[in-house]
C-alpha cells in the first residue's frame, strides 16, 4: 500500500518513523528535541510557545525522511492547552502540564458542580491539575483578558494537526484526545459546552470530533492527514492492545489501562474513563507511588541505583520474610488516601536484613498497581494479558514476582517509540479507508511488538499469597479505605 509516517511530540523532543504501510516495519525514523526549557516552580501551569514544536518537527523531518510518504498520524503530549482568539492566532502561550497551583482550580471547578460524582457522571472524571478544563479555570481566574480573547480551544495534536493542513477553517481532534479534555464525555460522545462556560466564563468554539479512520484532511501537495490523538492513546495502538489487554506503566507513579468496550463512570474518581483510538474506550486507574518507592528503598538502603536494588531483592524470597511495604510516600490515589504515608510491616529481628526490604519494595510496588488493576476488574474489565511498561520492567526483581502478583501473562515489550508507531498505523488505517482496501472499523493488522513473555506458572499460589499478605496489612492499617 505504500509508506506511513508517524509522528509524536512529547514534551521534550519529536519522533518521527516511517514505516510500511502493510505491515508496520519501521524503514527509518528521525528525532528532534524541542528548543524550549521547561520551566521549573514556576506557580502556575507551565507555558510553551507551540511554534517551538513546529521548529522540531521541521527538523525531526529533515533530510528527506518524509519523502515518498503518502499519510502521516499526529501523537502529542496529553493536556496541553491552545488558546486561540476569533482569527486564529494563539491568545498567549500554550497552558502544559499542571502544578501545585492548578490544583486550586481542579478543587473549585469540583464544588461548582457539586463534586466529584457530578462531573463523573458529566464526563467520566473529576477535574485534575493538568486537564485542559482546569487550565481554563485557572486562565479565567488569573488572566481574565486572555480568558475574554479566547474563542477556540485546541490540544497539542489538534494544533499540529491544524497546522500540517495550511490552518484549514475546519478543525479537528479524535475521541482519545477529546475524552482527557474534561469536557467531552466517553460515555456520550458529545461535547459538555456547558462546562466550558463554568471554567472560562463564556463559551468557545470546538474541534470537530472525528472517527478513528477518519483523515483530518489533504495538503495541498496531496499527503494524507489522519484524525491524531493523544500520546497515551497512540502508545496503546502502536502495542497492539486489544480487549483482554492491560498496560501497566512504570513510572515515579504509576498508571494501569486496558481496553474495553463500553465507557466506565466511577463515583469514587479511581478510574479516569478515557476513549482510545480505535473506537473502543480506555480507563485508566493511576497510583502516585511506583518507581519512586523503588529509589527511596534504594537510598535508605545506600543502594546507587535500581538494578543494584534489584540484586539485592532477589537474594530474599517471595513475601520478604514477613516484611510488606505500603508505598505510600506521597500519600495514594488508589487507594483515596491523599494525607498518608507509607507503612512497613511485619518487622522481626530475622527480617530486619537489607535483601528483605529490598524484596518488599518491589513488591509492595507491583500489590499497590495489582490493587489498580482490581479496580478495574471488580468493574467487569476483562485482564488475560498485561503489557509492562517502563524502565524498572526491565529489572529482574519486577519480572520475578510481576506475574504472580498479577495473576496473568506478563508481556514486556522491547523498548520503541510505541506513540509514533501507533500515529503511524493510524496514519496507514485512514490511507487505506479513503482507498477503499480496509474497513473503517477494522484497523490494519501490524507486526506485534517484540516482547519477552511471562508466566505466573508454579508460582501463582505463592504470588498470591504474598499478596494476601499485602491486602491484610493494607485493611488492617485503612480499613475500608480500598473497595475495587
Amino acid at each position: 500500500m505504500g509508506i506511513v509516517a508517524g509522528l509524536d511530540s512529547s514534551p521534550d523532543f519529536t519522533r518521527i518513523v516511517v514505516c510500511d504501510a502493510d505491515s508496520g516495519a519501521v524503514l527509518r525514523q528521525g528525532y528532534a528535541p524541542h528548543p524550549v526549557d521547561a520551566p521549573e516552580g514556576s506557580g502556575r501551569p507551565s507555558d510553551v510557545d507551540p511554534q517551538a514544536w513546529l521548529l522540531s518537527l521541521g527538523e525531526a523531518a529533515g533530510g528527506g525522511l518524509l519523502e515518498g510518504v503518502q499519510a502521516i498520524g499526529v501523537s502529542a503530549q496529553a493536556n496541553a492547552l491552545i488558546p486561540l482568539d476569533a482569527q486564529g492566532g494563539t491568545v498567549r502561550p500554550a497552558l502544559v502540564g499542571g502544578d501545585k497551583r492548578a490544583q486550586v482550580a481542579a478543587a473549585d471547578l469540583v464544588d461548582a458542580l457539586g463534586g466529584r460524582e457530578a462531573w463523573a457522571q458529566a464526563v467520566g472524571s473529576a477535574p485534575q491539575a493538568a486537564q485542559p478544563v482546569t487550565k481554563l479555570r485557572w486562565l479565567a481566574k488569573n488572566e481574565p483578558e486572555n480568558a475574554r480573547r479566547t474563542a477556540v480551544l485546541l490540544q497539542a495534536h489538534d494544533w499540529l494537526v491544524w497546522q500540517l493542513l495550511g490552518r484549514p477553517l475546519r478543525r479537528t481532534t479524535d475521541r482519545g484526545g477529546a475524552s482527557g479534555t474534561g469536557y467531552w464525555s466517553a460515555a456520550t460522545g458529545a461535547y459538555r459546552p456547558d462546562l466550558v462556560e463554568l471554567a472560562l466564563g463564556h463559551q468557545a468554539m470546538l474541534p470537530e470530533v472525528i472517527g478513528p479512520s477518519d483523515a483530518a484532511g489533504t495538503t495541498p501537495e496531496g499527503l494524507l492527514i489522519s484524525a491524531g490523538t493523544g500520546e497515551t492513546m497512540a502508545a496503546a495502538f502502536g502495542l497492539g492492545i486489544g480487549l483482554g489487554d492491560a498496560v501497566v506503566s512504570l513510572g515515579a507513579s504509576g498508571s494501569v489501562m486496558a481496553v474495553h468496550p463500553e465507557a466506565l463512570t466511577d463515583q469514587s474518581g479511581m478510574i479516569t474513563s478515557l476513549a482510545d483510538a480505535t473506537g473502543m474506550h480506555l480507563p485508566v486507574v493511576t497510583t502516585l507511588n511506583a518507581v519512586r518507592a523503588l529509589r527511596g528503598t534504594a537510598e535508605l538502603l545506600g543502594v546507587s541505583d535500581l538494578e543494584g536494588l534489584s540484586d539485592l531483592a532477589m537474594k530474599s524470597t517471595p513475601g520478604a520474610h514477613g516484611l510488606v511495604l505500603l508505598p505510600y510516600l506521597e500519600g495514594e490515589r488508589t487507594p483515596h488516601l491523599p494525607h498518608t504515608a507509607g507503612t512497613l510491616a511485619g518487622l522481626r529481628r530475622e527480617s530486619m536484613r537489607p535483601e528483605h526490604l529490598a524484596r518488599a519494595a518491589f513488591e509492595g510496588m507491583l500489590c499497590g498497581l495489582a490493587d489498580a488493576l482490581d479496580v478495574l476488574r471488580g468493574r467487569g474489565v476483562e485482564v488475560r494479558r498485561i503489557f509492562l511498561l517502563g524502565a524498572a520492567a526491565e529489572l529482574p526483581a519486577v519480572q520475578a514476582a510481576a506475574p504472580s502478583l498479577f495473576g496473568a501473562q506478563v508481556v514486556v515489550p522491547q523498548p520503541a517509540d510505541y506513540a509514533a508507531i501507533g500515529a503511524a498505523r493510524q496514519a496507514a488505517w485512514a490511507l487505506g479507508v479513503s482507498r477503499g482496501t480496509l474497513d473503517p472499523r477494522t484497523p490494519p493488522a501490524w507486526q506485534g511488538a517484540a516482547a519477552q513473555v511471562l508466566e505466573p506458572g508454579e508460582e501463582l499460589a505463592v504470588g498470591q499469597a504474598v499478596r494476601q499478605q499485602f491486602v491484610s496489612v493494607r485493611e488492617q492499617t485503612h480499613p475500608g479505605a480500598f473497595r475495587p
